[in-house]
């Protein structure tokens, strides 16, 4: 696999959204509005961070973080997702190039940590793990986990930016 990871550029702004269409397109667990989040982060100037994957100049991946709010005030924190892939190359460790950059760009910025809502199976392996104290409402705790770069996770309710409940 030879990929290269880098910031999002205007002109890839629509294949990203086409992309993310496309690899959340038969999950059962998606809201099928996560372009339509990644678009209302960037125009609401909350993504924070947005790299791509390019192969042989073709994007095949995507991954968004976006600054968190949590209840307790502890601040510096930010939310992975959504990360995607082109559905013909996930399972290559694409999605894992993405992750390793993306939280590797939170620590060079000096963030506190990062949350992350999905399967626990997968995002344990970057270091995420499920903490009691730090919830996210509604959703079953197993599937939110947080990983802290300096300091402590901290405890309260985290909230995620309105973009996140954008339709259209």
């Amino acid at each position: 696999m030879n990929i290269t990871i880098r910031n999002e550029q205007p002109q890839d702004f629509d294949t990203i959204t086409r992309l993310t269409e496309a690899a959340f397109k038969n999950e059962a667990h998606s809201s099928h509005t996560e372009h339509f989040i990644i678009n209302d982060l960037r125009r609401c100037g909350q993504l924070t961070v947005s790299l791509v994957a390019v192969e042989h100049d073709n994007i095949i991946g995507h991954v968004a973080l976006s600054p968190v709010r949590i209840s307790s005030g502890a601040t510096g924190w930010f939310g992975l997702g959504p990360i995607s892939v082109c559905p013909d190359r996930q399972g290559q460790g694409v999605g894992s190039a993405l992750m390793k950059a993306a939280l590797a760009e939170l620590q060079r910025l000096g963030s506190a940590g990062c949350v992350v809502l999905g399967d626990p199976r997968y995002y344990s392996r970057f270091g995420f793990t499920c903490h009691p104290g730090l919830t996210l409402p509604g959703v079953p705790q197993e599937y939110f986990q947080a990983l802290a770069f300096a300091g402590d996770v901290p405890t309260g309710s985290v909230a995620y930016h309105p973009a996140f409940q954008a339709t259209r």
